[in-house]
């Protein structure tokens, strides 16, 4: 645990990944450090990315020592080029390859980052902050129908046709440009009048904010890139990791690892995901949501 980010699955992640003194890993989505600073105490060197500057920030402040020593080599980027970064930095057989999918605590708690509904701030949701496209641009600009396949298809959102027709109703008046302007507009598509609780909101607004998230960050189609490059990087008998909190990432893991299963690259550990037990579960709400997923390189 740390401050930025309390990283899910530890113990089932570095027990899934078996690491060897000596040998190189990535953490294709560092965060806080957690996992990859794991790795690095039993002697593994760690090649870790991240789109989000401020999660670098936080790590290179926190490992220094592991980073002058170069047991952590840290770089800024989209997991979607995972090969090219790797080939960069020399790591081009890997014991093992970590995905930590979703958001971060920190990215939860900050409200000026926009990805909670309970939180006032503006309707930003870009992991990456040098991106151009915003929650904002999407909600304000795109079309009804548009509004409408993001809803449904990254969200799969019940009432997708009636928030897309919210919105464009509301920013005919008013552009919608906060959190809290999207829930009050998320409560209208739903019929719902009056002071919200956190618990209507969550119960609302959570597939919205998912979906407008995913297209923000283009996330799934980022995910079906990077997992065939990833296995390409791993050395014989090398494991690919993935955790997914949500059933849209988890089925594109389950289907990329039967592929790759079918072609002989390699064979599926988890024939069922692995999920958090109860004692985290309780500590750490997140972690509720989450799948690890194994494939280890024929």
């Amino acid at each position: 645990m740390n401050k930025f980010h309390t990283s899910v699955l530890l113990e089932e992640v570095i027990s899934a990944l078996d690491i060897s003194a000596g040998k190189k890993y990535i953490d294709a989505t560092v965060g806080g450090g957690g996992h990859a600073g794991e790795i690095i105490k039993r002697g593994g060197i760690v090649l870790g990315i991240d789109q989000d500057k401020e999660a670098l920030e936080y790590v290179k402040k926190n490992f220094k020592f592991q980073i002058s020593n170069f047991k952590l080599i840290l770089v800024k980027g989209n997991f979607e080029n995972v090969d090219k970064i790797a080939n960069e930095k020399g790591f081009k057989k890997v014991s093992g390859i970590l995905f930590d999918l979703g958001v971060s605590s920190h990215q939860i708690d900050d409200q000026n980052r926009g990805f909670s509904f309970l939180k006032e701030g503006p309707l930003d949701m870009r992991m990456d902050k040098n991106s151009s496209i915003t929650a904002e641009y999407l909600v304000n600009l795109l079309g009804k129908g548009e509004l409408y396949e993001i809803f449904n298809n990254y969200g799969e959102e019940t009432h997708a046709n009636a928030l897309s027709r919210a919105i464009v109703s509301t920013r005919k008046v008013k552009a919608i440009r906060t959190t809290k302007e999207l829930v009050g507009v998320i409560a209208k598509a739903y019929g719902i009048r009056g002071e919200l609780s956190p618990f209507t909101k969550n119960k609302i607004s959570q597939k919205a904010f998912q979906a407008l998230r995913i297209a923000v960050n283009n996330e799934l189609e980022a995910v079906e890139k990077a997992l065939p490059k990833a296995l390409g990087l791993l050395e014989k008998g090398g494991k690919l990791a993935v955790i997914s909190f949500h059933s849209l990432e988890d089925r594109i893991v389950k289907k990329a690892f039967i592929k790759f299963e079918k072609e002989n690259m390699g064979k599926i550990i988890t024939k069922k995901p692995i999920t958090a037990k109860y004692g985290e579960a309780e500590q750490n709400s997140r972690s509720k949501s989450a799948k690890l997923r194994v494939f280890e390189k024929n």
